[in-house]
């Protein structure tokens, strides 16, 4: 249903090397860079799989905090997620593990970002 979206933040070179390494073990990486001349001097980068669709701005950290889950492809995908975005100076917000009160095969991990966003990798099937 959604195409694509994204935030803005309060320091862009520090969040995009933050989701460079968070998002690696879900096979995404920083796909495209929109030129500064076509966005009034901010930097905006895309990060996705294929097409970008996540995507970062400068414009200052998000208020409130917002969250997004990230598709991981099994657990292991979501342990190493959590290891990276810890490893990369984020925040604990829920350790790998099932949230069956979500569903019964829910297992995620949650990260808060630089910025305080609650991110989290989460896969939806069984062991």
């Amino acid at each position: 249903m959604i195409d694509h979206s994204g935030i803005s933040v309060s320091d862009f070179e520090v969040s995009k090397v933050f989701y460079e390494k968070a998002l690696a073990p879900l096979g995404a990486s920083l796909l495209f860079m929109v030129p500064v001349e076509q966005t009034n001097g901010e930097k905006v980068g895309g990060f996705g799989i294929e097409t970008p669709c996540f995507w970062l701005n400068d414009g200052g950290a998000q208020t409130p905090p917002v969250h997004f889950a990230f598709k991981a492809k099994n657990r292991e995908a979501v342990r190493a997620f959590y290891k990276a975005a810890i490893d990369a100076g984020g925040r604990d917000n829920g350790e790998p593990g099932l949230r069956v009160h979500y569903h019964e095969n829910y297992y995620g991990a949650f990260v808060l970002d630089p910025d305080g966003n609650n991110i989290e990798a989460v896969c939806h099937l069984p062991e």
